[in-house]
């Protein structure tokens, strides 16, 4: 079971302000330069401050996003609302792929952000998810 993730943004108040209200998450421990974000579920996102010059490889080596779960489908719609809201939506409308719906943006560093619904321990996934290769 994933219990933390650690993520490096390039404005750290903008960041906790879009990833408290895109995964409903609660500020836990703050710094000047991190905060600790922890979910109803207990995961814990890390955000840490690395500056407003600091680049995101996309396909170099390591994790390049991470995909959330929404609590339901009602949640999933909201969470479209707030990539919307935050300027970010990629995906006009969510959509299905294997049994499930996803909606994907771009976070206040230019990180892509996915949310599905339902999880996989919910649809059993057979196939690649066709955003893995773009």
């Amino acid at each position: 079971m994933l219990g933390s993730v650690v993520l490096f943004v390039r404005d750290l108040e903008r960041c906790v302000d879009f990833y408290r209200e895109l995964l409903l998450m609660k500020v836990t421990v703050r710094s000047a330069t991190a905060t600790l974000l922890v979910g109803t579920d207990d995961v814990q996102l890390y955000l840490r401050d690395v500056g407003a010059n600091a680049e995101h490889f996309v396909g170099s080596v390591g994790v390049q996003y991470v995909v959330w779960v929404a609590a339901g489908f009602d949640d999933l719609r909201r969470c479209e609302r707030v990539l919307k809201g935050w300027s970010s939506h990629i995906a006009s409308t969510a959509r299905t792929s294997g049994g499930f719906s996803l909606v994907e943006g771009r976070d206040p560093s230019g990180i892509p952000v996915v949310v599905v619904y339902p999880g996989a321990d919910q649809v059993t996934r057979r196939e690649i998810l066709s955003r893995i290769y773009a």
